[in-house]
């Protein structure tokens, strides 16, 4: 890399580096005070460094919110709905995007549609089909809505994708004597198999961080999310300063290690969309 090449980077390379420095300071912050102990995050403020690891913190939210029950409850609605998303939204895609059913072009508006309406305009219509469905305060009925609501976004990103297709492959494949679903199993979704690993990432992680509906739909303590026990704890006011961190610290964890672990899957991902 010559010289020139490296002055004209420099200024976008520190950018991306304050802009890292900007998102993990917050985190290293949070971790910090979660293993403070109250007496020295009141004398010291949150800016210094603790003396010493004090769990009690983290143990005292952990069982107070039975924090296991919380976590599993959210890993299976979360992989649930990242799971069944990103196949409904191959599904919707290829007919779509390879199959060209008439009136596509309504069919994608309708999805972006349902992209921009906000969640509190669906409270009370999910509120009351569950009701009716006999599905309300059950992890099934947030599955359902969140899958529907994930896929639409996913149908309209893969619609597009799929959409540049290369028909010679296709039409390969039906000379061969493959039918619609071998097409799709055996070309289609290796192909985009990059884009489908995104997807997935992303599914799992905006649903862990979802709040309105879980609050709605799950009522009872044994159903509910982590992100819906961090609220409630919250709002009752029952946490110090150094819980009030755990809680933040444990909350958000799972979707971090869960990024991290499929890192490379999303890059991968990002990177054949990029070269596409």
């Amino acid at each position: 890399m010559t010289r020139p090449t490296v002055l004209r980077r420099s200024p976008v390379l520190l950018a991306l580096c304050l802009a890292a420095l900007f998102m993990v300071v917050p985190f290293l912050i949070v971790a910090v005070n979660a293993v403070k102990s109250p007496a020295e995050y009141s004398q010291h403020g949150p800016l210094s460094l603790p003396h010493g690891l004090y769990l009690d913190g983290l143990k005292d939210f952990w069982q107070r919110v039975d924090y296991t029950q919380k976590l599993v409850n959210s890993t299976l609605i979360s992989g649930s709905v990242a799971l069944l998303a990103t196949a409904l939204s191959v599904l919707n895609a290829y007919a779509i995007g390879v199959g060209r059913i008439r009136g596509r072009t309504w069919v994608l508006a309708f999805f972006v549609l349902a992209n921009m309406l906000p969640q509190e305009a669906l409270v009370y219509p999910l509120y009351y089909l569950s009701k009716q469905a006999g599905l309300y305060d059950t992890r099934l009925s947030v599955i359902i809505v969140f899958t529907v609501i994930q896929s639409a976004f996913g149908t309209y990103l893969l619609s597009a994708v799929l959409g540049q297709f290369p028909r010679e492959i296709i039409e390969a494949a039906r000379i061969d004597g493959a039918n619609k679903w071998q097409i799709l199993v055996r070309i289609v979704v290796p192909v985009s198999r990059p884009t489908l690993g995104v997807l997935l990432v992303f599914f799992f992680i905006w649903t862990w961080n979802e709040f309105l509906l879980p609050l709605v739909m799950l009522i009872s303590n044994d159903n509910q999310t982590v992100s819906v026990a961090l609220g409630v704890l919250q709002g009752q006011r029952l946490m110090d300063a150094t819980m009030t961190n755990a809680a933040a610290l444990l909350g958000v964890l799972p979707a971090i290690v869960f990024f991290l672990v499929f890192q490379r899957t999303l890059t991968r991902g990002i990177a054949v969309g990029a070269v596409k």
